[in-house]
């Protein structure tokens, strides 16, 4: 799009990413073992947490699909946005402290289906495989959401061919992931953070500063039905079934392994207050400013561009290139590049170590040390980005379509199970099981479903079946094992200690 521009928007480029991989060598010489590769060895401050988890949320989705979502659908992308504000928030109030200090309470589980295993004292090892089986599985359809997006970053600014565009930033991904492990992911998407949400911020309004008027009113000479909550782009009133759907994100949250591994990461309770405030501050402004993208760029494209724009999700990218210098186009469109490894690595590393901790300790080596399951997590990343990059391969795939199937299956398959566990005292291995089982299965056949109440975002029946599933398999089997409701009393007591 701006070959007049290509060597300095190439070198931002490659500054950006040398001092990633500098960042990642640096974190490299402070991984030794296991517990340093896969949790940083819980030494994270509330900034590197609240960021890192922010950005490895959003992913490459928050400046590409919910800019393009807004683009498309107008203020009906608010929803979608208060949904997702309002479980981060409850993310961090109602689950993080108490996973924390469960994990430690659980001889310091460094993984959600460790986490899962040990507290219900699961002698047959079933509770953490299907959880890694669903870990696998999951994140691969949203890993390759990232290396879609990707995809559609190098080919608009470079004119690269899809697929060649989405190897390179695959093996950018993986070059610092694979050696820095989970400390060059937390400190890269503390930069990366940042840069997303100045981008996000910067953009819209310098975009409005140079000519392209006022939001709402010319919306509204566009299309009146984009400046309403109530109402799709077609004029009809928006049904319960597209509400409920869009503020459902939201629920998400407590199930996604990559957000929950920075509260077992954090290095104290009391950070975790602090890190609540700085992730909830950082995403209001992100998905503002996501939202903001988009609906200028309406405002952009009806007045430069007289076919439209084919692809809502480069709406981000078009702002950028009209508006800006290309030094500092360059460094904006380093923030798409920036949320995809953000959310890619993290993706990778918790892959990896459902593959290392939950699969090969478990059932190949149980006498593995911790150096072993160190190098065996480095080959998973390698093995999961190439499967990951092949799933990324056609162009039209839709970056907010995969990242919506994924966070479905995450927030349906954990999200209950995890919420209960650390709740509920009574909760028992056979309610666990039945809770992954049903969740994970419900997102896979309610999503091949179409029409009257099947619209519904699926993450609301997975999440609905999985919770009645527990419950009635807990309560008809037997009740815990002393030794499991001891170690709940004792999670409690941490509970105010480590306080």
């Amino acid at each position: 799009m701006i070959e007049n521009n290509f060597v300095a928007i190439t070198a931002t480029f490659l500054v950006y990413l040398v001092v990633m991989l500098l960042i990642g060598y640096y974190a490299y010489m402070r991984t030794s073992n296991s517990s340093d590769y896969f949790l940083g060895g819980r030494t994270l401050g509330p900034w590197p947490a609240a960021l890192s988890a922010g950005a490895s949320d959003m992913s490459g989705w928050l400046l590409l699909g919910l800019p393009g979502y807004a683009y498309a659908a107008g203020m009906e992308s608010l929803w979608l946005a208060a949904g997702l504000l309002i479980g981060t928030w409850a993310n961090w109030t109602v689950a993080a402290k108490r996973l924390r200090t469960y994990s430690i309470t659980t001889d310091n589980s460094l993984t959600l289906p460790e986490f899962l295993s040990r507290r219900f004292q699961d002698k047959s090892k079933m509770v953490q495989t299907i959880a890694a089986f669903f870990i696998l599985i999951f994140f691969l359809f949203y890993t390759s959401s990232g290396l879609v997006a990707g995809g559609k970053l190098f080919e608009t600014v470079f004119g690269l061919d899809y697929t060649t565009a989405v190897i390179i930033g695959t093996v950018c991904i993986v070059s610092y992931t694979l050696f820095g492990g989970f400390l060059a992911v937390s400190w890269t998407d503390l930069v990366q953070g940042l840069l997303m949400s100045a981008a996000l911020l910067v953009v819209p309004i310098s975009a409005m500063q140079g000519g392209f008027g006022q939001v709402i009113t010319d919306l509204s000479a566009i299309n009146p039905e984009l400046v309403t909550l109530w109402n799709g782009v077609d004029g009809q009133p928006l049904t319960w079934i597209a509400i409920v759907s869009l503020m459902a994100w939201g629920l998400g949250y407590f199930g996604q392994p990559h957000i929950l591994a920075r509260f077992l990461a954090t290095r104290t309770n009391k950070d975790l207050i602090t890190a609540r405030r700085i992730a909830v501050t950082w995403t209001i402004l992100s998905m503002a400013g996501a939202v903001l993208v988009g609906l200028v760029g309406l405002l952009y494209v009806q007045d430069n561009l007289s076919g439209g724009l084919v692809d809502g999700e480069k709406i981000f990218m078009l702002l950028v290139n009209a508006v800006f210098h290309p030094v500092i186009a360059g460094i904006l469109l380093a923030a798409i590049l920036a949320a995809i490894m953000s959310t890619a690595d993290s993706q990778l590393l918790v892959s990896s170590s459902a593959l290392a901790e939950d699969f090969y300790k478990q059932w190949i080596r149980t006498d593995a040390s911790p150096a072993e399951i160190m190098m065996v997590g480095r080959l998973g990343v390698i093995a999961l980005a190439l499967v990951a990059l092949w799933l990324a391969m056609s162009p039209d795939s839709s970056v907010l379509g995969l990242v919506s199937y994924a966070w479905a299956g995450f927030g349906a398959a954990f999200g209950p199970a995890l919420l209960l566990s650390l709740f509920w005292k009574r909760m028992n291995r056979n309610g666990a099981l039945a809770g992954l089982l049903v969740g994970g299965f419900t997102i896979v056949v309610w999503k091949q479903l179409e029409g009257g109440i099947f619209d519904l975002y699926e993450i609301v029946p997975g999440i609905i079946f999985a919770t009645t599933a527990i419950i009635i398999t807990s309560l008809v089997t037997a009740a815990p094992e002393k030794s499991v409701t001891d170690q709940f009393d004792e999670y409690k007591k941490n509970l105010i200690e480590f306080d």
